[in-house]
């Protein structure tokens, strides 16, 4: 199951309270449908809790039953569920204060959506009907899709009075209401009834984080155990030439140990090279004898 499909499963199980919130949520569902005319509803669908939801949203809704209970479509299992009868659609507009001859195209009626539950109910019902989210583990995308110009730019309205900032683009013949960010989905998916799978979200995040975190120390790691095998092959190298040229037994007997100690022990680091000088030195110390050699050597 794509995560899109968890997210609108749970929303799913968001209880049918009120009748104003129902009402809400199905104007989301229409808005963000396939069709939705004075002549014609029709809800395409293959989440199988939405098609579980529908005709109980709708009835509480509206006490209306779907016409068309649900014609399967392909095999991909689409369900589309429909209503045609001039009745139940003139309802339906008359909900909405919509007026079939005088209408031509679709607008948000904010006087159905006055508490801040039915906003919520109607953003829940456009995410069921047009709504997709990405994969937290491959990034964060999550959008809303309607057909209809005004309805996408009233969203864009709606949306600050509830605390959301999306952005907005156009995709063929559908207008794109998105977040990038996986603060702003994590909030929307709480807001709408998705508070399990928006802590997935965060859950996600944090095992990336901490990748992420654990790369950088390795790779910081490698850099450093690089730049000391350079640093030891530097030494080595210098002390063959202080042997060489016969300088190194004329040497203060702590710089000749220090050699005797890098050539015996290439691949320590100072600090484990520095406990077994005798007696044992700090790093510093070490390191100090160590340039002093490299020097003798440039001489």
């Amino acid at each position: 199951m794509s995560f899109s499909a968890e997210v609108k499963e749970e929303l799913c199980r968001v209880p049918l309270g009120k009748k104003c919130c129902a009402q809400a949520e199905a104007y989301g569902v229409l808005l963000f449908c396939n069709h939705f005319s004075a002549t014609q509803v029709k809800i395409v669908t293959e989440n199988p809790a939405l098609s579980l939801r529908l005709p109980q949203l709708f009835w509480r809704a509206f006490r209306i039953d779907f016409d068309d209970y649900p014609e399967i479509l392909g095999e991909e299992g689409k369900q589309a569920f429909g209503i045609t009868d001039p009745g139940k659609v003139a309802a339906i507009w008359e909900t909405y204060g919509y007026e079939p001859t005088t209408s031509v195209s679709h607008h948000i009626n904010y006087a159905v959506l006055e508490e801040s539950c039915d906003r919520l109910a109607f953003l829940r019902g456009a995410f069921l009907a047009g709504g997709s989210v990405t994969d937290p583990k491959k990034g964060y995308h999550l959008e809303l899709a309607t057909s209809h110009y005004h309805v996408s730019r009233e969203l864009a309205a709606l949306m600050p009075e509830l605390g959301f900032s999306p952005k907005e683009t156009t995709r063929k013949a559908n207008y794109v209401t998105y977040f990038k960010s996986s603060a702003a989905i994590e909030d929307f998916l709480t807001a709408m009834g998705a508070p399990i799978q928006a802590m997935e979200i965060m859950n996600a995040k944090a095992e990336k984080q901490l990748r992420g975190g654990v790369n950088r120390r390795v790779n910081c790691d490698a850099a450093n155990l690089g730049k000391a095998v350079d640093a030891a092959q530097e030494q080595i190298e210098a002390i063959h030439r202080l042997e060489e040229r016969g300088r190194l037994s004329g040497l203060p007997e702590k710089l000749r140990q220090t050699a005797r100690l890098r050539l015996e022990n290439p691949e320590l680091t100072l600090s484990e090279l520095a406990a077994l000088c005798d007696p044992p030195i700090t790093k510093s110390a070490l390191n100090h004898r160590l340039h002093k050699l490299m020097e003798q050597a440039t001489q």
